[in-house]
């Protein structure tokens, strides 16, 4: 097993072939893959990985996603096309992160914003009071000028770093 950091299990059984096709091009944009396993070699593969808790989803038929992007892009996605074909695949489990994730946590990561929409409202929160402080006057304007240039570049700094890793191949 690759080191993912969040990896999904589902029983796919039920869905046609075309329907795993449409499956798998819904989640490419999360940067996601659905593979389906065999259990025995998937529970020797997971209990070699330290990965024991994905041990108990591998029974019946189980396809599970791996996950390099964002875990609530995905689960959106799975969710999205479980409305419409009859709520297939059925979601088992997984691991965020390495922790174990309950059905019910998956469908939670649902109502998650996407991680970008996340540090955009993080950046504003925190340029939102340096603003204000900008209107007091000179001394303070400088202090706020700098604290603006110092979130500006931390912002540029994190997307430099998201495209650095986007090129490496990493999520």
């Amino acid at each position: 097993m690759r080191s993912h950091g969040t990896v999904i299990a589902a029983d796919f059984k039920g869905l046609s072939v075309q329907d795993l096709a449409d499956l798998r091009g819904d989640l490419r944009p999360g940067d996601a893959r659905f593979t389906i396993v065999k259990n025995t070699l998937a529970r020797r593969a997971a209990a070699d990985a330290g990965r024991e808790d994905l041990v108990p989803l591998l029974s019946g038929p189980t396809a599970l996603v791996w996950i390099d992007g964002d875990p609530a892009v995905t689960a959106k996605a799975l969710t999205d096309f479980a409305d419409k074909h009859e709520d297939l695949p059925q979601l088992k489990g997984g691991l965020l992160e390495g922790s174990p994730l309950a059905k019910d946590k998956i469908v939670a990561l649902t109502k998650l914003p996407p991680r970008e929409q996340l540090v955009a409202e993080l950046v504003g929160g925190l340029a939102s009071p340096i603003q204000r402080l900008s209107a007091v006057g000179a001394p303070l304007q400088q202090f706020a000028n700098g604290m603006s240039d110092l979130l500006g570049g931390f912002g540029r700094a994190l997307a430099a770093y998201r495209d650095q890793r986007a090129a490496a191949g990493e999520s």
